[in-house]
């Protein structure tokens, strides 16, 4: 015996996993051991939009936000000034890209899209409530962003017009239109 080497090639380790792909595993996984520690204990295949609504609310104790209560003195201020003894809770973007891994998680472990309980209507209208309550509580609107590339292009398009004279801009904004009279008679 001369050799200690095994004949089978050696394969190199798998690529680190990207912080997407890790949390997202990390979320199945706690999703996973939350249904095991359930009383009862729920299987995947029995899962249903009710325990994830559950799971959500159970992991509002974990949360760090700040969500003023009706009666609280400083509801609907961005900054209060002081403290006060409302809880803390998950902040809606947290749960909504929460949501999102275990929507994607459950379809890669073999779950159907149909019945997939990440994507149901009662959790959207749970997502749509919860982002309700905490911008009137905390006094932060939330606005859905514009997509970037329509508004550079209606600043690109701003910006040719406000270089040329009124005439010239009339013709930029007719310049499509131009050819339609040779089809007309």
């Amino acid at each position: 015996m001369a050799s200690t080497e095994s004949s089978a090639p050696q394969q190199a380790p798998p690529p680190p996993l990207s912080r997407y792909e890790s949390q997202k595993r990390r979320d199945w996984n706690t999703f996973c051991q939350y249904l095991k520690n359930h009383s009862p204990p729920v299987s995947l295949s029995h899962c249903n939009f009710n325990h994830v609504l559950d799971f959500l609310r159970y992991l509002d104790q974990f949360g760090k936000t700040k969500v003023h209560l009706h009666a609280c003195i400083f509801f609907g201020h961005p900054s209060p000034p002081a403290p006060c003894a409302c809880p803390l809770r998950q902040a809606w973007g947290s749960l909504d890209a929460l949501i999102g891994r275990l929507r994607a998680a459950y379809e890669e472990h073999g779950g159907s899209p149909d019945t997939n309980p990440f994507g149901g209507g009662a959790i959207r209208l749970y997502l749509r409530e919860v982002k309700d309550c905490q911008s009137k509580a905390r006094g932060i609107p939330y606005k859905k962003k514009k997509k970037k590339k329509q508004q550079h292009h209606l600043q690109l398009r701003k910006t040719q017009i406000k270089g040329n004279t009124t005439a010239d801009a009339t013709d930029a904004i007719a310049k499509p239109f131009k050819d339609f009279g040779q089809f007309t008679s």
